[in-house]
């Protein structure tokens, strides 16, 4: 397998404006296959724009998107995650209501073969994959560490386990590349100890994985790579080492006067 054919997202020239704000500017990055690819940068640095745009939450003014060398125009969410993007949100979208395994259910019928006839008249391969799906549900709140709280309505589990409810959701997609907003924003220190360990699971699991996230200790311990935005340009990109020698990182993070919003 070549280099290019390992490479899952492969983003260049990223643009985006807002009224007379240019959020981004010409912003690229490639993710290898199995690689957790961390995207810091200040307050206001473009990070959550640049998310939003190769997830299809933002159209996009400029930039070409592929994913798994297939190209793709990341207009709408639902698009991109049947093109394969699984995200989640810095404010947990989950159904409040719904219980945990019938929230993940929810995102594995994405990729379900039964269609509306189906569904209407209870046909067999409609239960056999209903059951089916339910049973892949189940395995994926086992995974994330949560099985025990199947039957639980979302909105009665802890802050943290919503938060592995929404990766078990995304990862129920069977997505080439989950996209993580924000995972740790409001953990504790515990919890953020068990969300490192399943993010590396999930990693060495061969999955593939985008990380925005303010926890800049989080990223350097778990990243692969690290891309920098300040100002919606891209200022440095590497290892986390190579990204925490750089000179114009340390500016951006410790420059006196930097923007606080």
């Amino acid at each position: 397998m070549s280099n290019n054919d390992n490479i899952v997202l492969n983003v260049s020239g990223a643009s985006k404006r807002f009224g007379g704000v240019q959020a981004l500017s010409d912003v690229g990055i490639q993710i290898q296959r199995g690689q957790v690819y961390g995207l810091i940068g200040p307050n206001g640095a473009g990070k959550t724009t640049f998310f939003n745009v190769i997830t299809g939450l933002y159209t996009p003014d400029g930039g070409s998107f592929s994913l798994g060398g297939t190209p793709y125009t990341p207009q709408a969410v639902h698009q991109v995650a049947k093109a394969g993007i699984a995200r989640t949100f810095q404010n947990i979208r989950l159904f409040a209501e719904m219980t945990a395994l019938e929230n993940v259910m929810v995102g594995r019928h994405i990729r379900t073969k039964s269609g509306l006839v189906g569904a209407v008249f209870r046909t067999p391969s409609f239960k056999a994959e209903e059951a089916a799906i339910k049973a892949r549900a189940q395995e994926l709140l086992d995974y994330v560490g949560i099985g025990q709280f199947a039957e639980f309505k979302a909105r009665t589990l802890s802050y943290g386990d919503q938060r592995r409810l929404e990766i078990a959701r995304a990862l129920a997609t069977d997505p080439q590349l989950i996209a993580l907003d924000e995972p740790a924003a409001g953990m504790n220190a515990t919890e953020k100890v068990v969300l490192r360990e399943l993010i590396d699971r999930i990693r060495n699991d061969g999955r593939t994985i985008l990380l925005i996230e303010h926890d800049v200790k989080l990223v350097m311990g778990l990243c692969d790579r690290v891309t920098v935005l300040d100002y919606g340009k891209q200022i440095a990109e590497g290892t986390p080492a190579e990204v925490q020698s750089n000179e114009k990182v340390i500016e951006a993070y410790l420059g006196a006067g930097h923007k606080t919003h």
